[in-house]
């Protein structure tokens, strides 16, 4: 069974700096693509960024230059460096992860979310 839990939410001013971070277990599972998607109230999820094993990453325009994501794969850990938060970044922040092992195709998983939480 995967699990993922999540760490690192807050409260902080506009232009303060957070970092989440991310702890994906299983056991016999490979965990690909790691990232972080939010969900502000009353809007959709969306994909805040992610990155690969191999540390390709991509990002939302909204948080290009100030957030970075970084992995540690020996710990199966990932890691959102948030700078210059804004009002709007206020949100749940969730972990997800792609996983498969030995016997399934690769599947989305999800941790239970952490609160952001920015003040103008």
């Amino acid at each position: 069974q995967v699990r993922l839990v999540e760490s690192g939410g807050g409260s902080v001013q506009s232009g303060g700096s957070l970092t989440l971070s991310c702890a994906a277990s299983g056991d016999g599972y490979t965990f690909t693509t790691m990232g972080w998607l939010r969900q502000a109230p009353g809007k959709q999820r969306e994909l805040v960024a992610s990155i690969t094993k191999d540390e390709r990453t991509t990002y939302d325009d909204s948080v290009k230059g100030r957030f970075t994501i970084t992995r540690d794969n020996s710990k199966n850990t990932v890691n959102l460096q948030m700078n210059n938060l804004k009002f709007e970044d206020t949100a749940v922040y969730y972990c997800t992860a792609k996983a498969y092992t030995w016997n399934t195709n690769e599947f989305d998983s999800w941790g239970q979310g952490t609160q952001v939480t920015v003040s103008s």
